[in-house]
C-alpha cells in the first residue's frame, strides 16, 4: 500500500489539502457524489488549476450562495449527517475523528465542553465540506501511512467572530500541543495554518518520519487561497 508525504512549508488548509489530494489522483466523481449525499444546502464546489508563484496547482474552492445553510450544529449533529451519508465506513471514520480533534481544540481555548462547540459563521458548511472532502479523497487513494511536515504558520493577529486574537490561533496551538506536531511560526504577517488544516494532519498523521528508502511516484499540488511571500502551495508525496 501506498504511502504519502505532506510538505506544509507554506502552511496548510483544509482546501488545500483537498486540492492536493485531488491532484494526486483520487477521483472527483467519487468525491462529487459523496459530497451530496450529505445533504446540505447552500453551495457549490469549483475545481479548477491556477498558476501560483510558478506551481501549476489544484484549486478548490466552496462557493457559498445566497442561501446557505446557517443552521448551527454540533459535533453529534454533524456525526448524524457523516453517518447518513453514502461515503465509505473509512471516509466517515476518518472525517469524524477530525472533527473530534477540532472540537475539543476549540472547547479548550474557550473554555467549554465539546458538547457546547457549535460550528457556525461562514466557515461552517467550509469545514465540513473539507475535512469530509480530505477523507473521501483520502480513503479513494487508498494510502496506508501518513508523515507530515513540521507545520509553517505566520504571525501578527487575525479579526475572528470573537475579536482580535493571535496567530498561530489558539485553536491550532491546541492542536500541535495534543498531538506533538512540530509548529514554526515564520514572521509573514497571517494565518497560514488554520485550525480544519491542522485538525486534518492530526487526523490522518500516522508516522512521524519518512522510511530511509523511498521512491516518489507523483506530486499533488494544492493552492491557498491567500497571498503571502511563500510558495503558497501545499505539496502532497506520493511514495
Amino acid at each position: 500500500m501506498e504511502f504519502l508525504y505532506v510538505e506544509c512549508h507554506s502552511g496548510v488548509s483544509g482546501d488545500m489539502t483537498v486540492a492536493a489530494l485531488l491532484d494526486l489522483g483520487a477521483d472527483r466523481n467519487t468525491l462529487l457524489e459523496g459530497l451530496k449525499s450529505l445533504k446540505i444546502d447552500g453551495y457549490k464546489i469549483e475545481i479548477s488549476r491556477v498558476l501560483k508563484n510558478g506551481f501549476n496547482a489544484c484549486d478548490f474552492n466552496v462557493i457559498l450562495d445566497d442561501k446557505q445553510d446557517i443552521n448551527e450544529r454540533n459535533i453529534h449533529d454533524i456525526y448524524r449527517i457523516i453517518d447518513s451519508s453514502s461515503i465509505s465506513d473509512n471516509a466517515k471514520n476518518i472525517s469524524k475523528k477530525v472533527f473530534k480533534i477540532k472540537a475539543e481544540a476549540e472547547a479548550k481555548a474557550h473554555g467549554i465542553s465539546i458538547e457546547e462547540v457549535y460550528f457556525h459563521e461562514k466557515g461552517a458548511i467550509d469545514s465540513i465540506i473539507d475535512i469530509v472532502s480530505a477523507s473521501i479523497c483520502l480513503d479513494n487513494l487508498e494510502i496506508g501511512d501518513v508523515i507530515v511536515s513540521e507545520l509553517y504558520d505566520g504571525s501578527g493577529y487575525i479579526k475572528c467572530r470573537r475579536g482580535i486574537i493571535p496567530v498561530p490561533v489558539p485553536a491550532v496551538t491546541n492542536i500541535v500541543s495534543a498531538y506533538d506536531m512540530e509548529l514554526i511560526q515564520t514572521d509573514i504577517e497571517g494565518e497560514m495554518v488554520t485550525p480544519t488544516g491542522a485538525s486534518i494532519m492530526a487526523g490522518i498523521r500516522t508516522k512521524n518520519s519518512l522510511p530511509e528508502n523511498c521512491t516518489v511516484k507523483k506530486i499533488g499540488f494544492g493552492a491557498g487561497k491567500r497571498n503571502y511571500p511563500n510558495d503558497g502551495v501545499l505539496r502532497m508525496f506520493l511514495m
